[in-house]
């Protein structure tokens, strides 16, 4: 059993290093496309040292009335973009925040790193403008929209949302090896997604589909719903070797008056919430009181989960597999705890679950509750 030492806020263990959460992948695991139906994928029940292997149709029979299941309302932009500098050179663009009409965050692969000032046209079709960097460790580019769509014959187009929309591409992870297909533009999208603005799908609720959400309905099983949109740097990663030195990314969400009223009568009534997705638990610890409640409202996030950390509001999670290494990885050992996390992994590598964002899903029981 790991042994961890702890930081003067209670929950940053100081002795985690990255290879604490490596694990071997097989690259056949890492899935390419989406089960044939949304929720014909496998669930993998851990409970403690517990796993019980199961479909994910079975998920109503694991659930009951008055329960509540909160999930991100994101829906997915066209992001990635392509396109070349002044002098003739190829870049790739690929946005992490759009922050108003004319200007965003992005980051840019080219053959050398662009300075401020630099003017790049996209899509053959616009022009942006390198004003500097951003983020934590100032690892994107901030941008500027030069040419509206209106002034090159496209009227109406004229800001970054509708720009993405007509001339962006679906950024799909980069660990799916194909471009961008029909069926993704439907399947790399949530059945209730309403709220553009992420880059990255929150993929623990793609196994969602119409019938299991009426299903749930129908059981007296409550939903609610938030909006975390997912940028492109929950595919950064972590670059230090002890996680305590790890700065996260930011992320912008908001939460309802009306899912956090659910969450206190769903706790006051002895109900459990569940979050669907890492990125409805880090919106909902983000937005937490020490007695379960939540803060409505937009807010901004850079909330690090790692093991120790005592969770105020969530009481079970739905989740997919994660990469090796990577900061949801660490957020799943906190929840789940560390070594029933690395025996699901291991359990999950040898029974040939399917990984990442197509793939298969897990059920975790809060450690602290079992």
């Amino acid at each position: 059993m790991k042994a961890f030492s702890f930081s003067e806020n209670g929950f940053l263990p100081m002795s985690l290093t990255v290879d604490d959460f490596d694990f071997p992948l097989p690259p056949e695991l890492i899935a390419q496309h989406p089960a044939p139906e949304r929720s014909g994928s496998r669930l993998l029940h851990v409970c403690g040292q517990q796993l019980i292997n199961r479909q994910f149709a079975e998920l109503p029979g694991l659930l009951r009335a008055g329960d509540l299941l909160v999930f991100n309302d994101t829906r997915v932009i066209k992001a990635r973009f392509f396109g070349q500098k002044e002098t003739g050179g190829q870049v790739e663009v690929l946005l992490e925040r759009i922050v108003d009409a004319t200007h965003a965050i992005a980051q840019i692969r080219a053959s050398k790193s662009p300075k401020p000032g630099t003017r790049i046209k996209l899509a053959d079709a616009f022009e942006v403008m390198i004003t500097g960097r951003a983020g934590a460790s100032c690892e994107f580019f901030a941008l500027e929209l030069l040419t509206l769509g209106a002034s090159l014959g496209f009227p109406g187009r004229s800001n970054l949302w509708e720009l993405a929309e007509q001339f962006g591409k679906l950024p799909l992870p980069p660990y799916i090896e194909h471009p961008p297909e029909g069926v993704d533009e439907t399947r790399y999208q949530t059945v209730y997604a309403r709220e553009p603005g992420a880059v990255a799908a929150p993929t623990a609720g793609l196994h969602f589909d119409e019938t299991m959400l009426a299903t749930l309905n129908k059981q007296g099983v409550q939903t609610a719903f938030l909006t975390l949109h997912v940028g492109a740097g929950t595919y950064q990663p972590v670059r230090v070797d002890k996680i305590a030195d790890h700065r996260m990314h930011s992320e912008c969400f908001d939460i309802p008056a009306a899912t956090a009223e659910l969450i206190a009568t769903t706790h006051a009534n002895g109900g459990r919430v569940i979050a669907v997705g890492t990125t409805s638990l880090r919106a909902l610890e983000s937005a937490g009181n020490i007695d379960g409640t939540v803060r409505s409202g937009p807010a901004e996030t850079s909330i690090f989960i790692t093991p120790g950390y005592r969770f105020n509001v969530v009481d079970r999670l739905i989740t997919n597999f994660h990469l090796p290494k990577s900061t949801l990885l660490m957020l799943v050992s906190a929840f789940a705890g560390y070594d029933n996390i690395r025996a699901a992994y291991a359990h999950a590598v040898a029974e040939r679950y399917r990984f990442f964002s197509y793939g298969d899903a897990m059920l975790l029981e809060k450690s602290d509750a079992i």
